[in-house]
């Protein structure tokens, strides 16, 4: 198969191994995901007057979720490298952990990473 059955392949798998592990509705599961994953506030940077100054700005809805699947999708796809595990259980473990709103989550780590940044350059 082509990337695009490779990566239907990819998520068929994770959910199956979250229902398993969860006992829960897998698609539940991404939805808390993205919930948590998905940052509030991010940096965008000014020129005035030839100083670049950082400043913060909200998020548009449609972008927090795009952004919250591009850390969880990024960042599982990292995770599985160079380790024995598949990247389907790297996504799996992933998503659990986001969802559950763990601190050992990457993709929320992220998040709060960049929160961080935003509201020091209010």
């Amino acid at each position: 198969g082509g990337a695009k059955a490779r990566a239907t392949n990819i998520v068929k798998n994770a959910m199956d191994i979250i229902a398993i592990r969860t006992k829960k509705n897998p698609i539940e599961i991404l939805v808390r995901a993205i919930e948590n994953a998905a940052p509030a506030e991010d940096v965008t940077r000014i020129a005035y007057g030839g100083i670049v100054y950082p400043i913060s700005v909200d998020i548009a809805p449609q972008r927090r979720v795009d952004i919250a699947l591009r850390y969880i999708t990024n960042l599982s796809r990292q995770a599985s490298h160079n380790n024995p595990k598949t990247v389907d259980e790297c996504l799996a473990d992933e998503l659990i952990l986001a969802a559950a709103r763990d601190p050992k989550s990457a993709s929320v780590k992220k998040r709060d990473e960049i929160e961080r940044i935003a509201l020091a350059s209010r």
